[in-house]
């Protein structure tokens, strides 16, 4: 296969998908920029050759009149083109897809030969065989190839492939004089065409089978055992004279044992941020909507109760820790166990500004005393946290940590009677910063994985943030040993 076809099916990996029709919305992009595209390129046309190699070209002969010797019969089988080397190439995103030329390039080719011929001299036919080398010098090779949505499908497709030979030479092992002039003026333009041809015909096969893979990406990456990212695609490839993008829907999606969230999420209508460092290689821009439909996920999935058996402040767990606090409370469960129990009424809500993140969360604190084995609810507090988060790269993960800006708090039911909120706040406050947050941030310092082709590191990012969106910019890595020919999404 050549090496822009597997740039482009690198370059479709990244952001893996299947191709959705209008009006699906856009909550993810992904750009990859000139520069990225040339460190694709250089990093996979080794594999690329490798795959293309050998080239078996078809059996010819001919009859050659030969000065003093006649009519010469020869032919030539076993023709293989057994290396190719491009010393330079230059791929361009165009409009209407991507134009890639591969300049200077030369290939090596074996081959057998065999000639025979009868003169009245001697009434016996003379024959001889043997092997020959063939050095191609010069060639060109030109590719324009179309990339759209046709029918729900990204499909890859060939414009024009064009293939020409500058210069050749034949290296005969053994045979006379007359025989090296023969092959050239016989074989010559017949061998150039035959490699034009099969080169491109080779490309043309390469093509297919990743138009083939790009019809077959799945519908969502997997994050983990209970969520995936949609990556659907929302519009049309977004290729320039420098660049290439994609576009996908980018929102969570439940897993197979999870119910789907009944949330409808709004793209933002804010302009999308740049990178301050046009040189980086690769751009992925997230909307806030992406982390909201994470959140409104889990939260339909339960996943977002939690019952506070440990605290710093062990005392809090017993109702004596309580009797100056709310007397109550002591009075009609005196020295009894208490269990703290928090539940979210509503999926929490990010907003991402040009600084920080901002995380809105309403809570319900829910106070259990422990009587005869059995859990008695005695109270419920509402609280509604006000948060932000600052956020970085980390490997390709997205992490960060929150702190609280304000904690605001009401009594939703009671009883036990009125309870002095004033007298109930910093406790709670201190139980929001050394439980709930430390919690929270258990989770977040693990992050939030970027959608990247195995195998490859962000290196250098930058994170952007505007209103609404988060971009990062970053160069790239490859991090691994092995072949980066046989995609693997993750």
């Amino acid at each position: 296969m050549s090496p822009i076809l597997f740039l482009l099916l690198l370059v479709s990996s990244l952001i893996p998908g299947y191709a959705h029709p209008s009006p699906t919305q856009s909550f993810m992009s992904a750009i990859i920029s000139q520069k990225g595209i040339d460190f694709l390129k250089d990093l996979l046309i080794d594999k690329a050759i490798s795959s293309v190699i050998p080239i078996n070209l078809p059996e010819s002969e001919k009859t050659v009149k030969i000065p003093f010797v006649g009519n010469v019969l020869m032919r030539l089988s076993n023709t293989t083109i057994y290396r190719v080397d491009v010393p330079s190439s230059d791929i361009k995103p165009g409009e209407s897809g991507v134009s890639i030329i591969a300049s200077g390039t030369t290939c090596d080719l074996s081959m057998d030969w065999l000639y025979s011929y009868s003169t009245w001299l001697v009434p016996a036919e003379i024959s001889d065989k043997g092997r020959a080398s063939v050095q191609v010098d010069g060639m060109e090779v030109r590719l324009n190839l179309g990339l759209e949505l046709q029918e729900e499908t990204l499909k890859l497709f060939l414009l024009e492939c064009g293939c020409s030979v500058q210069d050749m030479s034949i290296k005969l092992d053994g045979g006379a004089s007359w025989l090296y002039q023969g092959l050239v003026d016989a074989f010559e333009e017949q061998i150039s065409s035959a490699v034009e041809k099969a080169i491109c015909k080779k490309l043309g096969e390469g093509i297919l089978k990743v138009d083939s893979f790009l019809q077959t990406l799945p519908k969502a990456v997997k994050v983990d055992d209970n969520a995936s990212f949609d990556t659907t695609f929302a519009g049309e490839p977004l290729l320039s004279s420098s660049s290439f993008g994609l576009k996908i829907n980018g929102l969570f999606r439940a897993g197979e044992k999870l119910p789907m969230p009944e949330y409808h999420f709004e793209n933002s209508p804010s302009p999308s941020p740049s990178c301050k460092d046009p040189s980086k290689m690769f751009g992925i821009t997230l909307d806030e909507a992406v982390f909201n439909s994470a959140l409104a996920l889990y939260y339909d999935a339960d996943f977002m109760q939690w019952s506070l058996k440990e605290v710093p402040n062990q005392p809090l767990l017993n109702t004596a820790g309580w009797r100056f606090i709310v007397p109550q409370l002591y009075k009609k469960y005196p020295s009894a166990d208490m269990s703290l129990n928090i539940t979210l009424p509503s999926p929490p809500v990010i907003r991402i500004s040009e600084n920080p993140i901002f995380a809105t969360v309403n809570v319900n604190l829910i106070v259990d005393v422990v009587e005869a084995g059995e859990l008695i609810p005695v109270a419920c507090i509402s609280l509604l946290v006000h948060a932000s988060s600052t956020a970085k790269i980390s490997g390709n993960n997205l992490v960060g940590s929150i702190d609280l800006n304000d904690l605001e708090m009401s009594l939703k039911w009671s009883n036990i009677g009125n309870l002095h909120m004033d007298l109930i706040q910093p406790v709670v406050q201190t139980l929001v910063e050394t439980t709930l947050l430390p919690n929270a941030n258990s989770y977040f310092r693990k992050g939030f994985p970027l959608p990247i082709k195995h195998g490859f590191m962000f290196q250098n990012a930058e994170l952007i943030s505007s209103n609404s969106r988060i971009m990062v910019c970053s160069d790239v890595l490859w991090t691994e040993g092995r072949s980066p020919d046989h995609p693997q999404l993750v």
